[in-house]
C-alpha cells in the first residue's frame, strides 16, 4: 500500500471510502447526514410538523418511561453507529432499556449500542430509506421494536423483531388513544401528534 493510500484511510472509519467520510464530516448543519450501506445520505432537516410529532411522542414516552427511575433512556435524533463499516443512522427517536445502558453513555458523541426501540417519522424524502435500508439495519443489529409514524396518513405502524424479519403488530390510525408495545403500559393520544 502506498503512503498516500495509507493516509487516506480514516482511523475512525477505516471501512468507509474517504470521500464518504469527508462528505459526512463536512455536512452542512442544515442537513441530516447518514451513512447507509457505505453511501452518504444528506437530507434537509425535518419540517416543523415532522419535528412536532417526534417531540410530542418523545415527551409522552419520556413522561411515562424516561424520567429519573424510569426504565428507558429516550433520545431525539441521536447519532447511532452500527455494524462493521459502520452504518451511521439518525432515527427521529430511539430508546434503550436503562439496564443495558453502560456508565458514561450520555457523555458520548454518538451511540454504538443498538437501541431497543426506534421511531422514524416518515416524510416523502425519507420513507423509502426508513422502510428499506434502515429497517434492514435495525433488524440486523437486534433492535426489538420499530415504529413508523406517518403524519400524512395519520398512522402509527408498530413492528416487533422476529427471526425472519419484522412482524407488523398493529397499525393505529387517526385520533385514537392507543397502547403500543414496548410502551403499552401507558396510553398514548395520537391526536396530539398530528396538529398543535
Amino acid at each position: 500500500m502506498s503512503g498516500d493510500a495509507a493516509r487516506s484511510v480514516d482511523p475512525e472509519f477505516p471501512n468507509l471510502p474517504p470521500e464518504v467520510v469527508e462528505g459526512y464530516r463536512n455536512a452542512p448543519e442544515t442537513m441530516v447526514a447518514e451513512v447507509i450501506d457505505g453511501e452518504l445520505s444528506l437530507l434537509p432537516r425535518p419540517r416543523l410538523g415532522h419535528a412536532n410529532a417526534a417531540t410530542e411522542l418523545g415527551s409522552a414516552l419520556r413522561s411515562g418511561f424516561g424520567r429519573r427511575g424510569g426504565g428507558w433512556v429516550i433520545l431525539a435524533e441521536p447519532e447511532v453507529r452500527l455494524g462493521p463499516k459502520p452504518d451511521v443512522v439518525v432515527p427521529d427517536l430511539a430508546g434503550w432499556r436503562r439496564e443495558r445502558v453502560p456508565p458514561g453513555f450520555l457523555e458520548e458523541a454518538h451511540a454504538t449500542l443498538a437501541p431497543d426501540w426506534v421511531c422514524e417519522v416518515l416524510s416523502p424524502s425519507t420513507e423509502g430509506t426508513d422502510r428499506g435500508a434502515k429497517l434492514d439495519i435495525y433488524h440486523r443489529e437486534g433492535v426489538g421494536h420499530v415504529w413508523l409514524l406517518s403524519r400524512t396518513l395519520r398512522s402509527l405502524e408498530v413492528f416487533r423483531r422476529a427471526d425472519i424479519g419484522w412482524l407488523l403488530v398493529n397499525v393505529h390510525r387517526g385520533n385514537a388513544r392507543v397502547r403500543a408495545e414496548p410502551f403499552d403500559a401507558v396510553e398514548l393520544d395520537l391526536a396530539g401528534l398530528w396538529t398543535l
